[in-house]
């Protein structure tokens, strides 16, 4: 699988505003940790191979453990290796993700509310939706994730 089009090149102007929304994120109110463990759980949701190898990878650089990198598709099973903080956040992430079929009900929304304040929920959201945008370009380009990228040079 190759590339398709460098979206970055035919449309610069368009990447900058993704890369701008990601520049907030970094610096938003839920810790970095938590927003990438948000985008990998995205990621494995929407099927987008290249982020998921990305978001591992940042997660591995900031210290969280493969037991826990390999188990977040399933944390819902993994009892206390998730936080009550992360656990909420990748609720969220799955109601949001899943908007079409979910609706965002009221009760999910009480209960990511109740662990985070209204300027988190928000930057959660923000989150969501910008990997979910992140993941249909990866997917559609065709962006091949480094670990293709490194087997290939082997």
């Amino acid at each position: 699988m190759s590339q398709r089009l460098d979206h970055t090149k035919i449309a610069p102007n368009a990447a900058k505003g993704f890369y701008a929304a990601s520049a907030y994120l970094t610096q938003c109110s839920v810790p970095k940790v938590l927003v990438d463990l948000v985008y990998l759980r995205v990621s494995q949701i929407n099927g987008c191979a290249y982020c998921i190898d990305m978001h591992s990878r940042d997660l591995q650089k900031e210290g969280v453990s493969i037991d826990k990198l390999v188990l977040v598709s399933v944390w819902r099973e993994a009892g206390p290796l998730f936080d009550e903080r992360e656990r909420a956040a990748l609720a969220w992430a799955e109601v949001v993700t899943r908007v079409a079929e979910t609706g965002a009900p009221d009760a999910d929304f009480a209960a990511v509310s109740a662990v985070f304040s209204e300027r988190e929920v928000v930057d959660l959201t923000m989150a969501v939706s910008l990997m979910s945008a992140y993941n249909r370009i990866g997917i559609s380009m065709r962006l091949t994730p480094a670990a293709v990228a490194s087997a290939a040079a082997a």
